[in-house]
């Protein structure tokens, strides 16, 4: 039973290769539908995050006698109204304090190099590997500074550049709101009854997996950027809008973000005063214990089910492939990829007789 098994794994092994390849070969077939999916992915994607979201919402309104249709009305009109407070209120200030916060990195940067000599200085004795060390560091902190300072620009840049390339969200959010319901049960229809049933349990856990990644990790970074603003005025740290907002988005990368999020503060904050960085990480830590204990068990609970080990070799695998937005997308991708391959395991081993069940 066991070298039958074994053969069977390897013949789907070499097929899989085997398609694989064959596909490599004949990738001009491909390209159209490639440069298809990519011109609606974007427009896909976004809507469906926003779906995701604001379903609830129109689920809520239905739940109250409210046609659904008035209900998708009145969350686009929700979304209207949070776009015109964002742009006539928020931004301005985001972008004034994001102007000086450019601004003041040359002073950082000579704060800094002030602080490392004045260290060297008040020291007898030093090895040379380790003064070597320090002084590459400050020969080089103008060319760090301004290599973070660009990878901060052009992140910006690329999240204000994919909102903006979302002009057909509004229409696929329409139809995902009206008829999102509509679709699994117009495939099943031209399915078996058990193909069929099958299908909708798949769709099903899909669903629940990704409603609850993305609700509940919108809602966690939003209460962390809310609170991380409340501590930032009261120790009274610069640009305090501008690294909330940034910690809100670093926060919806899982696991690593918060870390991420903490870097900026604690260094505007020890370039403002040494202790003033110390407050910003306090703040932060405080922040996270208060997300990791109450919000995110309440929120998220263990729906993902994902070992920290490797949300960490995701993140960063993602990371050097895709940039960003691969940080953002590998943890769902990795969650439904794992959802589908659990669904079909299991009916896999529902159709093994008894014996084998015992075997596997």
């Amino acid at each position: 039973m066991l070298q039958k098994k074994s053969t069977r794994i390897l013949v789907t092994a070499i097929l899989i290769f085997l398609l694989i390849y064959l596909i490599s070969i004949t990738n001009f077939i491909f390209a159209p539908v490639a440069a298809y999916i990519a011109a609606i992915a974007v427009p896909i994607i976004g809507a469906g995050l926003i779906f995701y979201i604001t379903n609830p919402i129109v689920n809520l309104l239905e739940k109250y006698k409210v046609p659904r249709i008035l209900g998708i009305l009145i969350v686009f009109l929700l979304i209207i109204g949070i776009l015109f407070f964002g742009i006539n209120f928020v931004a301005p200030i985001v972008q004034q304090q994001f102007n000086k916060l450019v601004n003041s990195v040359p002073n950082m940067v000579r704060n800094a190099e002030e602080l490392i000599n004045l260290w060297q200085n008040s020291q007898s004795y030093i090895p040379k590997q380790f003064e070597e060390t320090i002084q590459n560091i400050t020969n080089n902190l103008m060319t760090y500074a301004e290599n973070i300072t660009g990878a901060l620009v052009d992140t910006v840049a690329q999240i204000f550049g994919f909102v903006f390339s979302f002009f057909l969200i509004p229409f696929f959010l329409f139809f995902m709101l009206k008829d999102g319901d509509k679709f699994i049960p117009f495939i099943t229809q031209f399915l078996s009854e058990n193909k069929s049933n099958s299908l909708r349990k798949l769709a099903s856990d899909i669903n629940h997996t990704l409603a609850s990644f993305i609700q509940g990790q919108f809602i966690v970074s939003l209460c962390v950027g809310i609170m991380l603003y409340i501590g930032y005025l009261i120790i009274d740290l610069p640009y305090s809008l501008t690294l909330a907002l940034f910690s809100i988005v670093m926060n919806l990368i899982p696991f690593v973000g918060p870390f991420l999020s903490a870097v900026p503060a604690v260094i505007v904050g020890f370039f403002q005063e040494p202790m003033l960085g110390v407050w910003a990480a306090v703040v932060m830590i405080i922040a996270q214990q208060i997300e990791g204990n109450f919000i995110s068990p309440n929120v998220m609970g263990k729906v993902l089910k994902i070992h920290p080990l490797t949300v960490i070799t995701l993140i960063l695998a993602a990371g050097g492939i895709a940039g960003f937005l691969g940080l953002l997308f590998i943890i769902p991708a990795y969650a439904v990829i794992k959802t589908i391959a659990s669904h079909f395991y299991n009916e896999w081993k529902e159709r093994q007789p008894a014996d084998e069940k015992d075997i596997i």
